[in-house]
């Protein structure tokens, strides 16, 4: 016969058919020390007695020393590795913590920082450990650590204030061209990538920008980053400032001069004709739509384009025809598409014949170019434009010289302008700001003009809101303190460009005096 099999039932459905259940009850036990009823663990003593017996935090170091460089904001850590880390940080909680010995003895379990004065020099962690004691009993115990930390300057920097001159590379950037346009993009360019962060000092001189380092590697490692950013060409060269005959050790100082060309975005070229004919016949009239590590080059009669590197420009150089400073602001007057919408490089073009008038002849006279334009899809008749004027323009290009037979045009537009709406907003905070590199200034050939320096980071800054492109590989923040007002928005119109707040990133501020990189609006 099989023996009869109950299922188990929980108490809970017990209860509810009504059978009887037995209470448990949880058993306690007499500390062996105080007496009092407890649960029963493995040591048989309460909690009380059981940490004031035994101590797992002894033979824990609760005192420790840290060395901070107060110049570069780095902590060391023994022999010659040097963490950069700010306060109440990551990275700072996991070096304190590996800075403890012993602390595999016990099981960490949890790790804070206790708030201290920053001027106090001190630095209080909290930690929680586990350590199995009498018997298999597990203990938890907390305890606080308290880092002192002691100013030392690291070697580089002890360098570099026994003698602020005492660099090793020097990397000269410089562009002959009569403004700083180039300069400001690629400051940004150097700020979002921290191409700069081994620079011992950046010093802005005439024509470019000199950055002084402590290695000969980090001066290499900075121009390759320019050459990949700017069609550039370099140099480098050595001078001997000391050596040591017995020991064969040389001392040398490395010196980069770095040359980026001469060409930028917007300006009017004139391509020899050589280069013309290796590329297909382009031009000979073209104009520079955008600059990286290659130029882009637009013909804006037929569309056509192409890209050049730094090795093809370097090989039969030329320079511009006509820069952004000659730009003459003209008026559309009436717009006619000629063919359909392309797509070159990114960007798109219309042909379109226009016909334009200086906005300068208004009331003097009635002169009306009738002109091609790559600007279809952006120009309506009533809208502004600027463009170079080869009407009364006094050209001594060699090159455009040898094009026999050649035809100039009257007017060559570049771009849409919103100068008369964009001089409703003149003297109002943008709701976004850049960063700047800290810079000295060479005084050596006299003080720069500060207004022609503003009035070029103004253009600079209206060009970022025009061209998305611009804004794709440099970083933007948003200004605390812009005030957005209903009234400006009405007034300003919805066709003027602006950055959109998708773009912007908080600019976070760790501590209330500036840092190494100031602000500019």
């Amino acid at each position: 016969m099989e023996p009869e099999t109950r299922a188990f039932q929980p108490p809970a459905m017990a209860e509810e058919s009504g059978m009887f259940m037995v209470p448990q009850t949880v058993g306690s036990v007499l500390c062996c020390k105080c007496g009092i009823p407890m649960a029963p663990n493995a040591a048989n003593m309460c909690i009380k007695c059981l940490r004031s017996e035994i101590d797992i935090t002894e033979g824990l170091q609760k005192h420790v020393i840290i060395v901070h460089c107060p110049e570069c904001e780095t902590y060391l850590q023994p022999p010659k590795t040097r963490i950069k880390a700010q306060l109440e940080s990551k990275e700072l909680l996991t070096f304190c913590v590996k800075r403890l010995k012993n602390l595999n003895q016990v099981r960490l379990i949890h790790a804070e920082f206790i708030w201290t004065e920053p001027h106090s020099k001190r630095i209080k962690v909290k930690l929680r450990i586990q350590k199995e004691v009498l018997n298999g009993a597990i203990l938890e115990q907390a305890y606080i650590v308290e880092f002192v930390q002691q100013e030392h300057m690291c070697e580089s920097c002890s360098r570099v204030q026994a003698n602020p001159d005492q660099w090793v590379a020097c990397v000269q950037l410089r562009q002959h061209v009569p403004h700083r346009r180039t300069f400001f993009y690629l400051e940004q360019l150097i700020l979002r990538h921290d191409a700069a962060a081994c620079a011992i000092k950046i010093k802005q001189m005439d024509q470019g920008i000199d950055f002084f380092f402590a290695k000969r590697s980090h001066g290499l490692k900075f121009v390759d980053f320019i050459g990949k950013v700017t069609p550039t060409r370099s140099r480098d060269d050595k001078q001997l400032v000391s050596h040591d005959t017995k020991s064969n050790n040389y001392n040398y100082k490395f010196t980069f001069s770095v040359e980026i060309c001469p060409i930028c975005r917007e300006d009017l070229v004139c391509l020899p004709s050589k280069v013309s004919v290796s590329l297909g016949n382009l031009g000979p009239l073209v104009i520079c739509t955008k600059v990286s590590n290659s130029i882009a080059l637009l013909d804006p009669f037929t569309l056509r384009h192409c890209f050049l590197d730094a090795g093809q420009y370097w090989r039969s150089s030329f320079k511009a025809l006509l820069s952004s400073r000659q730009l003459v602001e003209y008026i559309v007057l009436d717009v006619e598409i000629v063919s359909s919408e392309v797509n070159v490089g990114g960007s798109k073009y219309v042909l379109a014949d226009a016909q334009v008038a200086r906005v300068s002849d208004f009331g003097k006279n009635d002169t009306i170019f009738n002109i091609r334009t790559h600007l279809g899809h952006l120009l309506n008749p009533g809208d502004h434009a600027l463009g170079y004027d080869l009407y009364a323009a006094n050209s001594n290009d060699m090159e455009l010289e040898k094009y026999r037979g050649f035809v100039l045009p009257e007017a060559i537009l570049v771009k849409k302008s919103y100068e008369e709406k964009q001089q409703r907003k003149r003297g109002k905070p943008r709701s976004w700001k850049l960063k700047s590199l800290n810079m000295e200034v060479d005084d050596s050939k006299g003080r720069a003009d500060p207004g022609k320096m503003n009035t070029e980071y103004e253009a600079f800054l209206r060009d970022l809101e025009e061209n998305p492109e611009m804004r794709f590989n440099i970083s933007l923040y948003r200004n605390k303190e812009y005030q957005p007002s209903e009234m400006a928005s009405i007034t300003d119109g919805d066709d003027l460009p602006t950055v959109p707040l998708e773009e912007l990133l908080a600019d976070l501020d760790l501590s209330e005096e500036d840092g190494d990189d100031s602000m500019k609006e």
